[in-house]
């Protein structure tokens, strides 16, 4: 079964919360593309591989690009973050509930942006939605215990797998590249951190695109009054495009404050560091996509970047920038998450 644009738009014309819910939702989706995506190519920029504006535009690219080719093949994060949490039977209130988990996601993730914070929109919407579906059912039942574990698993593949292929990258292309001419390696490693730098942007899209993708699809079918259940449900393309189309804007439109705090002020890497810990990042994000697990470019970017500089000299990185990071991914899970669930009992005493 197929979900037709033309349902949606139909339904959209005439629900005017679902009008709130999809304007809201894209929202979110332009400010994670402002946002987390640049991660993906803030070590092309800081190796000084790229300028800014051409890194930008080669994310935005491959933001649309792995969004859409690889829903093609799975959509295995989009099913996660569909499953997670249970809004309950009533269509009126689980809308009116997701409604105020956008506003919750997108007002925590323009309050990071202002003050050049690198934050999780990942680990927003998971505690957005989870906040909201709380309130709309009034007890932890709203939570689906095993598909939320996978948030957890991915947060400690991302962190584990993102530092540990840093270090292991950093060792192994350095002794293999250890007697080569300098000059001649630089110009290697500039080219190499283009498409690495590519192929991230590309598994960000994938990555993250999907949650979006799940929002979508959870408003059409709660609309509908088709329930929950996925099962026989197939992404439709137009989808797909649309939110791919969302992404690579907000990537366009903005991103250099974000590129500017990872890139460059946690850790001065070389060209040949900075390939290490993007295909480390590359590596990370890739086994998570295709193994339904939700986690942040930007958290397991940073871990990556932070495994070249430890293998490189643990005096090399800035520790302050990180332990702040680290505060702020803390943060996320119960600040989003109250503030999803206040907005959700106010919304639906409302409305």
């Amino acid at each position: 079964m197929t979900i037709e644009w033309t349902f949606f738009l139909s339904e959209l014309m005439q629900n005017p919360i679902l009008m709130v819910v999809t304007l809201l939702n894209i929202g979110v989706i332009v400010v994670n593309g402002a946002t987390d995506a640049p991660n993906a190519i803030a070590t092309a920029v800081s190796t000084r591989a790229m300028k800014p504006r051409h890194a930008i535009i080669m994310a935005a690219v491959f933001n649309f690009l792995g969004l859409l080719l690889v829903s093609l093949v799975s959509t295995a994060v989009a099913h996660t973050i569909f499953s997670m949490v249970d809004f309950g039977g009533d269509s009126h209130q689980a809308l009116t509930a997701l409604m105020a988990a956008m506003v919750a996601i997108i007002v925590w993730g323009a309050a990071a942006w202002w003050f050049g914070i690198p934050t999780s929109q990942s680990h927003s919407l998971i505690a957005g939605l989870t906040g909201a579906a709380i309130a709309v059912q009034g007890s932890l039942d709203a939570i689906n215990g095993a598909e939320w574990m996978k948030v957890i698993y991915g947060i400690l593949l991302s962190t584990l797998l993102g530092f540990g292929l840093g270090w292991i990258n950093y060792k192994i292309i350095g002794r293999l590249f250890r007697n080569a001419d300098r000059v001649r390696a630089n110009r290697f490693f500039k080219w190499a951190q283009v498409g690495s730098g590519a192929a991230v942007a590309f598994m960000h899209g994938a990555q993250d695109g999907q949650k979006f993708m799940s929002i979508f699809m959870l408003a059409i079918m709660m609309t509908a009054g088709m329930g929950m259940d996925l099962s026989g449900v197939a992404m439709p393309m137009w989808l797909m495009i649309f939110c791919a189309f969302n992404m690579g804007f907000g990537t366009a439109v903005g991103g250099e404050r974000i590129i500017k705090s990872v890139g460059m002020d946690m850790v001065k890497l070389e060209a040949f560091q900075g390939f290490a810990a993007s295909l480390s990042t590359f590596v990370s994000l890739f086994l998570a996509t295709f193994g339904g697990l939700p986690v942040s470019t930007t958290h397991t970017n940073t871990t990556a970047i932070m495994g070249v500089g430890a293998a490189k000299s643990p005096k090399s990185v800035k520790w302050s920038i990180a332990i702040d990071m680290v505060k702020t991914w803390v943060l996320t899970f119960p600040g989003c998450g109250i503030l999803g669930y206040i907005c959700a009992k106010l919304f639906l005493m409302i409305l």
